[in-house]
């Protein structure tokens, strides 16, 4: 499986339906850092966090594999994208005050990427690693969509999915660890925004190019009929993660 070509189909359907992360989360790992001169967001995909650790860090160096991926990264002044791969970049030996992982870490050959940040990390720097997988609507929409939907797109999902859907716990994090508040994240989202979203992932892309996507529209239907009209707002309840840790 290629795996740099999940990311590179659709990447402006990835880039318009991703969730936000909250902003409490950025004023944590703020407060966390002694300095704030420069941070950097490995995988960053369409930008969706580095946008939001502008605010907090002086300079943000973001890097992804997709060069599609960086082409719809949101701007910024103080973002620098470049395309790189996680496991092994440019940046000078301890260069960042911060190094972050949104939603992407069960993509890396850790041992490599473990080692790639203890070179570019300052001493006593952090590493913030999150992600976020399954949500919940209401019960019977959660029901339609399990039944339509992921258990349809189940066989599809690559392996590494399970990582995140396990929190990362099976993943060893050579770092002094930080203890971590509950990630929340919650959306307000119309029925489009949430079937954008599910058209999003790798594994319903993988689904449709084998099988064709009927069974795609045949849930959004189900949905539809169930959500009380298509412009309604919905709470949609992400299923989050965060680990932490520091350089020492």
């Amino acid at each position: 499986m290629n795996i740099h070509r999940l990311f590179d189909e659709k990447s402006d359907i990835y880039a318009k339906s991703r969730p936000h992360y909250p902003k409490e989360l950025f004023q944590f790992l703020h407060s966390l850092c002694s300095e704030h001169n420069a941070v950097w967001d490995a995988a960053c995909g369409n930008g969706q966090a580095s946008v939001d650790l502008a605010d907090f860090f002086k300079e943000v160096y973001a890097t992804d594999v997709s060069e599609q991926q960086i082409k719809h990264a949101q701007p910024k002044s103080n973002i620098h994208y470049s395309v790189q791969q996680s496991e092994k970049t440019n940046f000078p030996d301890q260069f960042f005050d911060m190094v972050c992982v949104a939603e992407a870490l069960h993509w890396f050959d850790h041992d490599q990427f473990w080692r790639e940040v203890k070179r570019v990390l300052k001493p006593h720097g952090v590493i913030a690693v999150w992600g976020y997988s399954w949500f919940n609507i209401e019960p019977e929409i959660d029901s339609v969509i399990k039944t339509d939907f992921l258990d349809i797109i189940a066989p599809y999902w690559p392996k590494q999915a399970q990582l995140l859907w396990n929190h990362y716990q099976d993943i060893p994090m050579p770092f002094s660890p930080i203890n971590a508040p509950e990630l929340v994240m919650e959306m307000e989202w119309t029925l489009d925004q949430v079937f954008m979203f599910l058209h999003s992932w790798s594994a319903t892309r993988r689904c449709m190019d084998d099988i064709g996507d009927a069974f795609f529209h045949q849930a959004y239907d189900k949905v539809k009929a169930l959500w009380g009209g298509s412009e309604n707002i919905k709470t949609v309840k992400m299923d989050t993660c965060l680990l932490l840790g520091r350089n020492d």
